[in-house]
């Protein structure tokens, strides 16, 4: 055989007399097929299928037990966890019922016996280069796909690449030595682990962060660098980068970009209601967005601002424990209480934080810093 390897072929041979068993074998082997795997029992079918994974399988069609028609509806059931097998169904039986209720129940052939022994090889030879060409199909298209699915990761990481870039350049307005974004989706990484989430779940959060306050760089820099506090219209203004940078991240393919444009709608809502831009509370917070809270408080207030000094950083942790329940999720709060989580925490900043000299009374807190964090 030219397009089909006898010698590698797999053919499963199911009759229920010994007799028609012993004849095709030999036929089988006679014209180079060598794999071949006899059995008059239709019950062991699947077992043997899933052992041999033939390329092919004759079948008879009256047998008792557990007839052809039942063993076509267990092969038909296993076709999702193999590859497209052709059946030969191979019977004594020549009315246009038994063809058309084998052809119906997934039978690629039908042969009445007695048969031509050089005419069943032929078809034998049909069906295999039938299969043949469905592997070459398969195998094509996978290639296809691993392609298309490679560009297409290439251009989100182009895509996404150049968003962070986007989000370094904003922030560079706020935040003078840029790395704000990166420790954030670092901090938010470690919160999320520590919460339990699958290594996948962070990689995404890892990745997604950075981009949470991109929506800044459409906001003016007299809102944004403003050294005082802001007025009602200015703090209006501010407040509308959540929505500015979900709609510079909206219509992204990638699970990455869309978690993105999560993250930057939601990661000013309040665990008790009282964020923007929609008012979420508690739950309906997506988790992400929770974590990012936390996570940019952290590091914004310990991080110098054209409007205050940089908070020592035990003081925002006491400041995130403070108000858990209220601006923070109390179990992701809870996690920076932790040893381990704190140090990991402060390790982050120990770098760069520069403490202010004392406390910030708690109306400065709520009515100005809390305000302008992120």
């Amino acid at each position: 055989m030219s397009d089909v390897s006898a010698e590698r072929v797999r053919i499963l041979v199911v009759d229920d007399e010994e007799s028609s068993v012993r004849a095709l074998t030999r036929i089988l082997r006679s014209a180079g097929y060598e794999n071949v795997f006899p059995t008059t029992d239709p019950t062991s079918v699947v077992g043997l299928y899933r052992e041999h994974e033939p390329d092919l399988v004759l079948l008879d069609l009256h047998m008792p037990g557990c007839d052809g028609l039942a063993v076509l509806a267990q092969l038909r059931a296993l076709a999702e966890a193999y590859t497209y097998v052709p059946v030969l169904v191979l019977t004594g039986d020549p009315s246009p019922s038994a063809r058309r209720q084998a052809l119906a129940a997934g039978a690629k052939d039908f042969v009445t016996k007695p048969f031509e022994v050089d005419e069943v090889l032929l078809r034998i030879k049909n069906l295999l280069e039938t299969r043949r060409l469905h592997q070459e199909i398969v195998s094509q298209n996978r290639r296809l796909e691993q392609r298309v699915a490679e560009r297409t990761n290439e251009l989100d990481g182009a895509y996404l690449e150049t968003l962070e870039r986007l989000a370094i350049a904003a922030e560079f307005r706020d935040d003078e030595t840029g790395r704000h974004t990166e420790r954030v989706g670092e901090t938010a990484a470690l919160l999320g682990a520590a919460l339990g989430l699958s290594d996948e779940n962070v990689f995404l959060i890892r990745r997604a962060a950075p981009l949470h306050d991109i929506g800044k760089i459409g906001i003016p820099d007299a809102v944004l660098r403003k050294p005082g506090s802001l007025t009602g219209e200015e703090w209006a203004i501010m407040k509308g980068h959540a929505a500015i940078g979900a709609r510079i991240l909206s219509g992204g393919r990638s699970r990455i970009m869309r978690l993105a444009e999560e993250i930057a709608l939601f990661h000013h809502e309040r665990w008790d209601g009282s964020g923007y831009p929609e008012g979420r509370a508690g739950e309906q917070i997506p988790l992400a967005a929770r974590l990012v809270m936390v996570a940019d408080v952290f590091d914004a207030l310990t991080s110098d601002r054209v409007y205050r000094a940089a908070w020592a950083p035990d003081l925002v942790l006491e400041y995130i424990a403070r108000f858990a329940g209220q601006q923070f999720d109390p179990q992701i709060a809870a996690l920076c209480a932790r040893p381990a989580i704190r140090r990991a925490l402060l390790a982050v900043r120990e770098a760069e934080s520069r403490p202010s000299p004392g406390p910030v009374p708690a109306a400065r807190e709520q009515a100005g810093e809390r305000r302008r964090t992120g």
